[in-house]
């Protein structure tokens, strides 16, 4: 069953993910990275008191396994986009909860609902990021805290440099500034938001496209198309040229609801 969604580049979003579903782990360096250091802000906002948690964008569970074990007692929602990747988290004998396919844009819940929400690279996928965090803030019950991660513009900064010096646009989204992040959280009156630098292993080119195919991030920005592979490979030869070496800005965030 195909999902509902806003547009079709939500669901080439879901089949590329789904495609990558069964490799991802062996690709996900910087996102195993983020996935803990969301667990730890999580612990550390909340480390008793959570009945209920929900998640978004669940991937192949790297985020949901750290959850679980820190809050055994937790009920768990799962949700990602990609059927593939939920079944995939869900396969798990280590984590038990309700797995559902969902567009964290449009969540499936209505009230106050949720201790946590927690979230790992997923949100740069969303269409309208301050209204998705809007949404999944009204879930939160009193006291309770919107965890997530997200990319940061500074994020594969070389390989936009090569496209620039070929006098061609990257594909690569056009994800938020840190300052950016900041001011969509600012109209809440407990958040704030900082970013880590995380560099990829691996040197040129190849490796860098390797890594975005294996994790499943293939997908353009909104208006724009893959190259050619004339284009393609000059951009690339200019990329190994200045030295072949990149890395994400991770940003992270999170809100806490202070209203009764």
């Amino acid at each position: 069953m195909r999902l509902a969604m806003n547009d079709a580049r939500k669901q080439r979003i879901s089949d590329a993910f789904g495609a990558a579903a069964g490799r991802y782990e062996a690709h996900a360096g910087p996102q195993r990275l983020a996935a803990g250091l969301v667990a730890d802000l999580a612990q550390r906002q909340k480390p008793d008191g959570v009945g209920r948690i929900l998640e978004i964008g669940c991937g192949t569970g790297l985020l949901t396994r750290d959850v679980q074990a820190r809050w055994p007692g937790a009920e768990m929602v799962v949700t990602d986009l990609s059927p593939q990747m939920l079944e995939k988290a869900a396969s798990d004998g280590l984590v038990a909860g309700r797995f559902l396919t969902m567009d964290g844009e449009a969540p499936l819940f209505e009230g106050a609902w949720f201790d946590l929400i927690l979230s790992s690279l997923a949100f740069q996928w969303f269409d309208d990021l301050p209204a998705a965090i809007g949404r999944l803030v009204a879930l939160l019950r009193p006291g309770g805290s919107l965890i997530f991660s997200t990319m940061g513009q500074g994020s594969f900064a070389n390989w936009r440099a090569a496209h620039a010096s070929c006098g061609l646009v990257a594909g690569v989204p056009d994800y938020p500034t840190l300052a950016q992040l900041r001011e969509i959280l600012a109209r809440f009156d407990d958040a704030f938001a900082f970013d880590e630098a995380v560099a990829l292993e691996g040197q040129g080119a190849r490796a860098l496209l390797d890594h975005l195919k294996g994790i499943g991030a293939v997908v353009p920005g909104e208006g724009r198309n893959p190259l050619n592979v004339r284009d393609l490979r000059r951009v690339m030869a200019a990329y190994d040229a200045a030295g072949g070496r990149d890395g994400y800005e991770l940003l992270f965030g999170r809100v806490t609801r202070t209203d009764a």
